[in-house]
Formats: structure tokens, C-alpha cells, sequence
């Protein structure tokens, strides 16, 4: 009866449930700040978060572990480079890594968290208190997708207890294929970005980049329309575009190079405001393709946080709500995204705009989603080991003396 007890001493009043968050993510914890590490950073603070990344390959079999600065603890796979391809070969040692890991750092009653469908073949083994998918793209879509995943995505939401979007558009597409989907689209830390505001330090490597500047910040990669920043810059030499982040899965003799074109390469997330604060105004340069359908752009609110007036192409879930709160200026060619751009900079952020803003934003906070999102899971977590002590004390019912001559008297 003593595993018994444990379970209802972790269904303690109002005490939540005990468990470990155990996260298989396609993106690495280091690459760029997002979703994934708003999140987990948050339940950090509440329980031991493990993100398991997808590996690295070389000479060797090993795993590296070593804890965030916001708490997480990160481990890295490396397999040897002979297994690369060999989809079996691979997922053996990943599983055996990850049993590994879940020894040493003595993890017993967990929660399953997948960014990346792939990982469901070599953690079947596993009985979570829960599972959640935290779909944030349609990751099928993306260039090089592995052949596989959209099975794997279809077993997932099979067993997923839960699944949450990362915008109005993907949830959309998702909510007939499970029981229990439900919409957190980008939440934004308001503190944070809205520093910009009051930011009159430059950093080094733009301040000397003449005004105006139009910028945007995140990964430039195949849903960035390169076309259009090339369109833009020729049709407005007078104007500067300030691009951050790392550019990855495109070939980089294909980005515009105007000189006014400037990449300043990837940044740290504490340093963002900084830059933004430098900036006449923001841009979201999303191409409308396959690859961005479904994408709901976490830098839509927080160039809003930081008070700059924003540009778009036509991305849905930047349309909606944004573009149709008047919030942010919607354009698909250069001609109409020069006019938006040079109104904005005209106008400058008054007011009552930034009244609305933040109102908006105000509804929409990373804290906010966070606490919604671990009332789902702990609720699953709980409901769990209900009903596994129900089945303990079931079986060890059934199995005491005379306990089946009771049940046919």
C-alpha cells in the first residue's frame, strides 16, 4: 500500500502535483530565444525542466548535461557521424541516452513536452503522467522535414492529453485532430521590451548606421522574402534595413546586399531592446508561402512592447488581431510597404496608439499563458494518478483471500 500513499501524498490540497517536465525539442535551447524558452523558463521556477535536444554528430556516444541559467537542464546528444541517416540506428541511441539520463538525474513521475513530432518512436517505452504537444509550426511544411513526421504527428496527437498551438491559424488546422487543442498564440514579457522606449544608449555595431532604419529580428531562414528586402532597398537607398539574427537552411550568396543592407548577425535576447530602440521602424519580411501559413510571429507583440510602429506582409495571424485593430500596417509588395512605412514614420507612435497597444498586450503576457497552460497540465497530471491508485487499490482488492467468493456471492 505504500505506492498507494505516495500517490495520494502527491494529490496533496493545494499542493499541485509533483512531477518533472521532460521536453524532446527540435530547436536548441542556446539558438534563439522563443516560445519554448518562455515557457520552460517559467516552469523552471516551479519544477525541474529537462530539454532533451535533438544531437549533434561526430566521433563518439555521449550526452552532455548542464543546467541554464534560467534553471533548465539542457542535454545535448552526440552520436557518432556513421549513424547519421540510419533512422533505426539513430532512435537506439537517443532512447538509451535519454533512459540514461532519466537515471542519473533520477526521474520518476514526469510529463512528456514535445516541440517536434519525431521523438514519439523512442520514448514509447515511457509512462508519463501526461503528454503534451506544444505545436508552434507546421513543421511539415519546413524545408528539409524528415519523411517521417507526419505520421509520427498523427501518432502524437493520438496520444497527446494535450495539445496546444502557437497561433489562431494552426489551431485551426489542428483542433478536429484531437480531443483537447487549445490556442496560446505568442504572449509578449511587456518589461522587457518596452525598456526600448527609454533605451538612448546605442550599441556599437549600428550606430553608425544612418536613419532611418527599418529593422527586423529573428531567423532569417526559408520563410524570410528576400525578394522583397531586395525590392524594398533599391526602391529606398535613402533607408537603412537592420537584419538580426542567424541566417540558416538558405544559401547566404542569396541575401540582398545593398549598402543599405545591414546584417549585424545573431544577438542575445537581452540585448534586443537595445537595438530596437534604434530603429524608425519594424518589420515583419515574411514571404507568403507553404512555410508560412500557419506561423504566428512572436516579435508581432513585442515590436509593439517596444513602441515601433510595425510593417507586415499579409501573415494571418498578424492580420488577425493586429492588422485589424489598426495596430499594424499590412503590405505585400514594396510600393504599398514603402507607403505604410513612410506614413508610420511620419505619424510616429502617438498616444492613443500606444494606448491600445498596451491594452492588447496587457491580455496577452507570457506569466498569463504560462498559468493557463500548467492549470491543463497539472489538472491531466492529477487525473493520472487518480486513477492509477484507483487501479492499485483495485488489484490489491482483488488479490486478498475470499476477495473473488465475495464477488459471486
Amino acid at each position: 500500500m505504500g505506492q498507494l500513499k505516495d500517490f495520494r501524498q502527491q494529490l496533496g490540497q493545494g499542493d499541485g502535483v509533483d512531477f518533472d517536465l521532460v521536453c524532446l525539442s527540435h530547436l536548441r535551447w542556446d539558438f534563439v530565444y522563443q516560445r519554448p524558452q518562455h515557457l520552460l523558463s517559467r516552469c523552471a521556477k516551479e519544477r525541474r525542466v529537462i530539454f532533451f535536444e535533438e544531437p549533434f554528430y561526430g566521433e563518439g556516444l555521449r550526452l552532455d548535461v548542464r543546467r541554464s541559467e534560467e534553471g533548465v537542464i539542457v542535454a545535448v546528444p552526440h552520436l557518432p557521424e556513421g549513424v547519421r541517416g540510419k533512422r533505426e540506428n539513430e532512435e537506439a541511441l537517443l532512447q538509451a541516452l535519454l533512459s540514461s539520463l532519466f537515471a542519473e538525474q533520477q526521474v520518476r513521475e514526469h510529463v512528456l513536452w514535445y516541440y517536434t513530432p519525431m521523438p514519439v518512436a523512442w520514448t514509447r517505452h515511457l509512462r508519463p503522467l501526461g503528454v503534451v504537444y506544444d505545436c508552434m509550426d507546421e513543421l511539415s511544411a519546413f524545408k528539409f522535414a524528415p519523411p517521417e513526421l507526419v505520421e509520427r504527428e498523427a501518432e502524437l496527437f493520438r496520444r497527446a492529453d494535450l495539445v496546444f498551438t502557437g497561433g489562431q491559424s494552426l489551431y485551426e488546422a489542428k483542433r478536429g485532430r484531437a480531443p483537447h487543442v487549445y490556442a496560446f498564440p505568442s504572449g509578449i514579457d511587456r518589461e522587457h521590451f518596452g525598456r526600448a522606449r527609454n533605451v538612448t544608449a546605442e550599441p556599437e555595431d549600428q550606430a553608425s548606421i544612418p536613419h532611418p532604419r527599418l529593422g527586423f529580428f529573428g531567423v532569417v531562414d526559408e520563410r524570410f522574402d528576400l525578394e522583397l528586402l531586395d525590392a524594398l532597398s533599391r526602391e529606398r537607398p535613402d533607408w537603412h534595413f537592420v537584419v538580426i539574427g542567424p541566417v540558416v537552411k538558405i544559401d547566404t550568396a542569396l541575401l540582398p546586399r545593398g549598402a543599405n543592407v545591414h546584417y549585424l548577425g545573431g544577438k542575445s535576447y537581452k540585448e534586443l531592446p537595445d537595438y530596437l530602440a534604434g530603429w524608425d521602424a519594424a518589420t515583419l519580411l515574411f514571404a507568403r508561402n507553404e512555410h508560412t501559413r500557419y506561423i504566428s510571429p512572436t516579435k508581432t507583440p513585442e515590436y509593439l512592447a517596444a513602441g515601433k510602429p510595425v510593417v507586415s506582409t499579409s501573415i494571418k495571424d498578424v492580420v488577425r488581431p493586429y492588422g485589424e485593430l489598426g495596430l499594424v500596417r499590412i503590405a505585400d509588395d514594396a510600393p504599398s510597404f514603402v507607403a505604410a512605412a513612410e506614413e508610420l514614420m511620419r505619424v510616429g507612435a502617438d498616444a492613443d496608439w500606444l494606448a491600445r497597444v498596451d491594452a492588447l498586450l496587457a491580455q496577452n503576457t507570457w506569466d498569463r499563458t504560462w498559468a493557463r497552460m500548467t492549470e491543463l497540465i497539472e489538472g491531466v497530471a492529477a487525473r493520472r494518478l487518480a486513477a492509477r491508485a484507483d487501479a492499485h487499490t483495485h488489484r490489491a482488492t482483488a488479490t486478498q483471500p475470499g476477495a473473488y467468493a465475495a464477488a459471486g456471492d
